[in-house]
């Protein structure tokens, strides 16, 4: 299922080879795609610490995962496409489902492979593999040695991540939280964990899996501070803020060298009114197979390894981190371990970029193959109708095809092909 493109040839200038391995500090956000942030065109929120962050580093242009967040977090965790994992749709934790991701057996992670390397490996917020009053042991399973997490099943019922949170904090449920607001104490852990691994000069991957801004839209402690209404917008500002507050401690501690902070999204926005960017509209969203619900902001800083402002327009694919990260930090991936993912690690390191020609995504049995310009969809038997064409040519505007246009026959041919071997 991989691709067979050649794997560009190791160059990193701006790194040293014999260099300790990073830190790495994942900030996912949970429902947020490219154009909700400024730096990528955004019109409509709030976010100057993001925007300084890709002014810091560099910011992809062609970042895509599948519109919503199971099949995407599978693809991040595992290395497969949607079609290989099979998770098409979202886990049902929320309502107490006892199926869970094996990752004891069936699939091997990044964070273990990482974890068995000596990296100190932590995870917050939403975790929707597995439900852990069935399963209290899984986040562990899947490679974390810490967890603070939103226990979103308990006692026969869904609790809640925002105000009330029900946190489970390496396998207690917290009760120490019941007034605050979970974003914040979830950026509490995440510093208390860059501090504790940073005093015992160990190397840390922490993996924010960020609440915000996913529904419900409610007031954060700024709203309510200032009287003003609950508004996504809000929602995306307290992000932004909280994303700041952690990057200030990185640099506090002395360690952003040594730290490869990176930014993205899960999926795209969850929003019915359209977004407005430098370059248009962006209709649709989070669920949709296109380039609204699927194209997320992607963003990497490591000073004296990253130049700072770049934009790189390369395709990538969430389940290219996989063998990205643990070509970053030193870590051989095992050689009879299948990925679909592609590293990009030597475009990290200023050299050349990514060999990857197309990206995938999924939800409800159908995937798509996306070239940069024409994206074919296919259902779960590998066959596409004629309506399974869109044009993408001139984003954010996409247009449904009946028909091949002149010229474009053989791309779209090569794409079904890849659609439909994925999809096998």
């Amino acid at each position: 299922m991989g691709q067979t493109a050649e794997p560009p040839e190791p160059s990193n200038p701006g790194h040293r080879s014999d260099a300790p391995p990073p830190n790495i500090l994942l900030l996912l956000a949970d429902d947020l795609g490219y154009e909700a942030l400024g730096c990528y065109g955004g019109k409509d929120f709030n976010t100057p610490h993001l925007d300084r962050l890709a002014a810091q580093g560099m910011r992809f242009s062609r970042a895509y995962t599948s519109p919503v967040c199971t099949p995407s977090r599978m693809s991040l965790y595992t290395g497969a496409y949607v079609s290989r994992h099979g998770y098409f749709d979202v886990l049902p934790v929320h309502l107490g489902t006892k199926k869970a991701v094996d990752f004891r057996r069936r699939w091997t992670t990044y964070p273990q492979l990482l974890r068995n390397a000596g990296f100190l490996t932590s995870v917050t917020g939403k975790w929707q593999l597995a439900t852990l009053e069935f399963h209290p042991e899984h986040c562990r399973d899947a490679g974390f040695d810490s967890w603070c997490v939103w226990q979103i099943w308990r006692q026969g019922a869904k609790t809640t991540r925002y105000w009330k949170p029900c946190f489970n904090h390496d396998g207690r449920v917290r009760e120490d939280i019941a007034d605050r607001f979970g974003p914040d104490v979830l950026a509490d852990y995440v510093i208390d964990q860059m501090r504790t691994a940073a005093q015992a000069k160990r190397p840390f991957y922490i993996h924010h899996n960020m609440l915000l801004p996913h529904w419900p839209i409610i007031q954060t402690p700024d709203d309510k501070a200032e009287s003003t209404p609950s508004s996504l917008s809000g929602m995306i500002a307290y992000m932004d803020k909280l994303c700041g507050r952690i990057l200030d401690e990185v640099d506090r501690l002395g360690i952003a060298e040594n730290t490869m902070v990176i930014f993205m999204g899960d999926n795209g926005t969850d929003s019915k009114t359209p977004r407005t960017t430098t370059a248009g509209e962006v209709r649709g969203g989070k669920t949709d197979l296109n380039d609204a619900g699927t194209h997320i902001p992607l963003i990497c800083r490591q000073p004296g390894r990253i130049e700072a402002g770049t934009v790189a327009d390369d395709l990538i694919d969430m389940a290219d981190w996989f063998p990205t990260l643990c070509e970053l930090a030193g870590v051989e991936v095992p050689a009879d371990l299948p990925l679909d993912g592609v590293s990009f690690a030597s475009r990290l390191d200023g050299g050349q970029p990514s060999p990857r020609r197309w990206v995938t995504g999924g939800i409800h049995g159908t995937v798509s193959v996306y070239d940069g310009q024409w994206r074919v969809t296919t259902g779960s038997t590998g066959s596409t109708g004629s309506s399974g064409i869109l044009d993408a040519r001139h984003l954010p505007r996409e247009t449904i095809l009946e028909t091949a246009p002149d010229g474009s026959a053989d791309n779209i041919s090569r794409l079904r092909a890849a659609a439909a071997s994925i999809s096998k």
